[in-house]
């Protein structure tokens, strides 16, 4: 067997602490969430920053893909980071922390979930350093018109931990391994989350 070296052993025994503390119960109190869209005919929206908006097209991606099931109505999804033009538009005449509430605005009803992937929850708007308030602006917007928001985060959360109705924390923070860590296993819980719904899916039509 190919010995590890110092680093990467302790990024494998940092994995192996996180599968066994992530908390379970909440990914399949999102799964439920997102199920229960799908069974009311709503759409799921997703958005996230940097690495974050790549998972968040993925997400999307497999949420519409591969949660298939023949002679069962599909999911509605809709990434919210894929389209550049709109996204700079927004950028342009109204800051970047609208581009995805203006998104948005035309189309949330209370059916919908809104999907929000960020590394530390980003913080609420107001005085002090900000980050990600282009998310917890969307997900302000979620809460007004009923929507449910489903949060993926490191660290402590953020201000998604207290907006979201439920929200996955990824128990890491301690740099240099907690970003690429958190990231990483968002794209884990995507899929799992992904895999419980197709087995819901598959149940409803036995």
């Amino acid at each position: 067997m190919e010995k590890r070296t110092g680093d990467s052993d302790i990024y494998f025994q940092e994995l192996r602490r996180i599968i066994e503390e992530v908390s379970l119960p909440e990914v399949e109190k999102a799964a439920d969430i997102l199920f229960e869209a799908w069974k009311e005919g709503g759409t799921v929206f997703v958005a996230g920053c940097g690495g974050s908006a790549s998972t968040a097209s993925h997400f999307a991606c497999d949420l519409a893909k591969a949660t298939i099931v023949p002679g069962k109505k599909r999911f509605k999804t809709y990434s919210l980071v894929d389209n550049t033009p709109l996204i700079s538009a927004w950028t342009n005449d109204e800051g970047w922390q609208s581009v995805f509430a203006q998104q948005l605005e035309p189309w949330l009803t209370e059916k919908d979930v809104l999907v929000g992937f960020s590394v530390h929850g980003g913080s609420e708007s107001g005085g002090g350093p900000s980050w990600s308030e282009n998310l917890t602006c969307a997900m302000k917007l979620a809460k007004e018109r009923g929507a449910k928001v489903v949060g993926f985060a490191g660290f402590d959360g953020g201000a998604m931990k207290k907006m979201a109705d439920v929200c996955i924390v990824v128990p890491a923070d301690t740099e240099p391994l907690a970003t690429p860590l958190v990231e990483s296993f968002h794209v884990v819980l995507h899929h799992f989350i992904c895999s419980i719904i197709l087995r819901k899916k598959i149940a409803e039509t036995e």
